[in-house]
């Protein structure tokens, strides 16, 4: 039978009007079994990400993509656990917000409502499949599920524990649609939907959301690259500044909170940059230097302009030493994707300065940009990191899968 995602889309709306329709407490027994089905399943996904990992060595995937694309025991059981952390947050659908008499005696408010159908289009990252059935569900939400096929046997491994979960709890099982086939031109009549989809979030490599943004008929959140800063402020702790540099560059290099370039105020940089060089140097990181900075590192490559709009994704960064504050933040202001920003400083002020000066989504003082992640800030999982700000910035869960309607409460009132 030859599969139609125009056919599975019409089936997903059809769903997405149960789903709205849900109780919280149907709405969390359903995500505890997504996340029970996972434990009991663990060999089984296990089984099928090996052989997508083995596919994926065959075909030359870096480095980055197959540890995005790799899953373990513990993995699992982790994002299991986020599922039950999303189980277990408020219900935001049907709350309601700002009610206020008017002159005329009406009260209004507004009360928030799910977005419909929402579509994910991203690359290798598995738990994407989890974390998006389960955050869209708990915004009910029905959601098209579209992986790459370097993932494809993993994503259909953890589909069948959605499915099986919402079976047995009487939910339609199109209100996630994983699309088994990964052949583009499914993917480029997905974005054409726009009678059946109401939202796409793409999630992957900048030229996947690029090429999503310039040809869907359907409103598009972006996610784009994350080209994540620290500034350290010469009123830094430099022990805690090289801690921070350390988590936010070698912990894991190829995620979007990672850090890509680094800044240094000039009255800090003698100090500072021969210890941040040891430890680059212990972790084999490349560096490009910017001509005040290139001589405190051996082998260090002159940094070019294009090196500050570079996510590296990789042991990699760039290092500029700046004159001021203000400095650093011009440089944020032309370079910055909007991602994640950080400052090491023990000067308060300064510290609250660049939480106001900088709107990236997420901006941070004196902590890694590894926390720049929905799970770490509270969320459960996130579907992704928007990086345009209408109608979410950040961290996106179940509340930013939302919108609201206003509500107005009368007792026959007329307008006059």
């Amino acid at each position: 039978m030859t599969f139609s995602i125009k056919e599975m889309a019409k089936k997903a709306r059809i769903a997405s009007r149960q789903v709205a329709k849900l109780t919280a407490s149907k709405k969390v027994e359903v995500l505890n079994s997504i996340a029970d089905n996972m434990l009991k399943q663990t060999d089984k996904i296990l089984a099928a990400n090996k052989e997508d990992l083995e596919a994926g060595r065959q075909a030359d995937l870096s480095e980055a993509m197959l540890d995005r694309l790799t899953l373990s025991e513990q993995s699992i059981g982790n994002i299991a656990n986020a599922v039950r952390q999303i189980a277990a947050q408020d219900d935001p659908v049907g709350s309601i917000r700002d009610i206020r008499r008017q002159p005329s005696g009406i009260e209004v408010g507004k009360m928030r409502i799910p977005l419909g159908v929402v579509a994910m289009i991203y690359e290798s990252r598995p738990n994407v499949t989890i974390d998006a059935a389960a955050l869209c569900f708990k915004a009910g939400n029905a959601v098209v599920l579209r992986g790459g096929k370097e993932a494809l046997h993993s994503n259909l491994a953890l589909a069948e524990c959605i499915h099986l979960a919402l079976k047995s709890h009487g939910v339609d099982p199109n209100a996630v649609v994983v699309v088994p086939d990964p052949d583009r031109a499914i993917m480029n009549e997905l974005m054409t939907l726009n009678q059946d989809i109401d939202l796409i979030i793409p999630r992957g490599g900048e030229g996947l959301i690029r090429f999503v943004s310039e040809n869907s008929r359907i409103p598009v959140i972006q996610h784009y690259k994350g080209v994540c800063h620290l500034y350290v402020d010469k009123a830094a702790d430099e022990v805690k500044a090289l801690s921070l540099l350390m988590n936010g560059k070698t912990q894991r290099t190829g995620v979007c909170n990672s850090l890509e370039t680094l800044l240094v105020h000039k009255d800090i940089a003698a100090s500072f940059l021969p210890m941040a060089a040891a430890m680059f140097a212990e972790h084999k990181v490349r560096v490009h230097a910017c001509e005040n900075s290139i001589a405190y590192f051996d082998g260090a490559e002159p940094a070019t302009e294009a090196d500050w709009d570079t996510e590296y994704l990789a042991m990699e960064i760039a290092v500029r030493v700046v004159d001021s504050y203000d400095q650093a933040i011009e440089h944020l202001e032309q370079h910055s994707s909007g991602h994640t920003e950080v400052i090491a400083t023990q000067d308060y002020s300064r510290a609250q300065q660049f939480i106001r000066d900088v709107n990236s989504a997420v901006v941070m003082a004196n902590a890694s940009s590894r926390f720049s992640d929905g799970g770490e800030l509270g969320l459960g999982a996130e579907i992704g990191i928007s990086t345009s700000k209408l109608h979410a910035y950040g961290p996106m869960g179940a509340e930013s899968l939302t919108t609201e309607k206003f509500i107005v409460l009368g007792d026959g009132h007329i307008r006059q």
